[in-house]
C-alpha cells in the first residue's frame, strides 16, 4: 500500500488488530503465511501499542456505546489507543465504522485513503 511506503511518521498498531490479522491470515492464507506475517511485524519499524490495563473500560464504553455498527473490542481498541496517543489519522480500509464514531479528542477521525 502507498500510504504505508511513503509514510513519514510512526505507524503505530494495536496489539488486537496485530492478532486479529495474523488470525485472519492464518484462516484465510494458512499457518506459513501467518509465520511470515508475524515475521514481518518483527522486523519493521512498526510499534506494537499494547493495551494498558486502565484502557479497557473505554474500550467497553465504546463497544457499548456503537453496538449498533457494531464496532467491535478491535476497532474500539484502535479508537481508545488514537484517544490516548493524540492521533487522529487511522489508515483503514474499515471507513464506515472509523466514519461514524467520534473519539473524545477529536471531532472526528482522518481517513487518509489506501492505495
Amino acid at each position: 500500500m502507498t500510504l504505508l511506503r511513503t509514510f513519514a511518521g510512526d505507524l503505530i498498531v494495536p496489539t488486537l488488530v496485530v492478532a486479529e490479522t495474523a488470525f485472519l491470515v492464518g484462516v484465510r492464507l494458512g499457518p506459513r503465511v501467518e509465520a511470515l506475517f508475524l515475521a514481518d511485524i518483527a522486523g519493521s519499524d512498526v510499534t506494537v501499542d499494547q493495551v494498558p490495563l486502565d484502557e479497557w473500560v473505554r474500550i467497553g464504553e465504546l463497544v457499548a456505546r456503537y453496538a449498533d455498527l457494531p464496532l467491535g473490542t478491535v476497532d474500539a481498541s484502535v479508537v481508545a489507543a488514537a484517544e490516548r496517543l493524540g492521533v487522529t489519522a487511522i489508515a483503514t480500509t474499515d471507513r464506515r465504522h472509523f466514519s461514524v464514531v467520534r473519539p473524545a479528542h477529536a471531532p472526528g477521525f482522518e481517513l487518509p485513503l489506501l492505495g
